[in-house]
């Protein structure tokens, strides 16, 4: 349904009251419904599993590790990542990292129980961010020979 607010207010995007409002036409319509929770499925089960997981083993991860991530994500975000935008973080990368590397290899990485050691053992291919940009599972950037920080 079409909405309209007091106070001079043309538009607002978001859930308030059991109502989720739409900005349209460059803020000129706002359109209201009523807010459903969504049918919760076994996908979101399985993402949801894979999230906590990686968040606990990025947990786990040493700092050079992580700050060699960070500054990937610096030389990222000068050289890949247009200038209307803003650059991924250094955990975001790490995601995108490790779905990438568990794509390659479905039959031996889940996602979902991974740990620390089987990276380690299995992850010859991640275990530094110089590893994970030749492998293709990170862009690649000019310089990134300095990234070896061990996971």
């Amino acid at each position: 349904m079409k909405v309209k607010f007091k106070y001079g207010i043309q538009t607002y995007s978001g859930t308030v009251d059991e109502m989720v409002y739409g900005s349209y036409r460059d803020g000129k319509l706002c359109i209201g419904r009523e807010y459903v929770y969504p049918r919760l499925t076994a996908n979101n089960e399985t993402l949801g599993a894979i999230g906590s997981n990686l968040a606990a083993l990025w947990a786990t991860v040493s700092s050079d590790y992580k700050d060699d991530l960070k500054t990937y994500s610096q030389r990222n975000g000068t050289e890949n990542v247009p200038k209307t935008q803003l650059p991924p973080t250094s955990y975001a990368l790490f995601i995108k990292m490790m779905h990438a590397w568990a794509k390659s290899d479905p039959e031996h990485i889940d996602l979902a129980s991974i740990n620390r050691e089987d990276v380690t053992e299995l992850g010859t291919y991640v275990t530094t961010v110089k590893n994970a940009i030749g492998n293709g599972y990170l862009d690649s950037i000019s310089a990134y020979d300095d990234l070896t920080g061990a996971f």
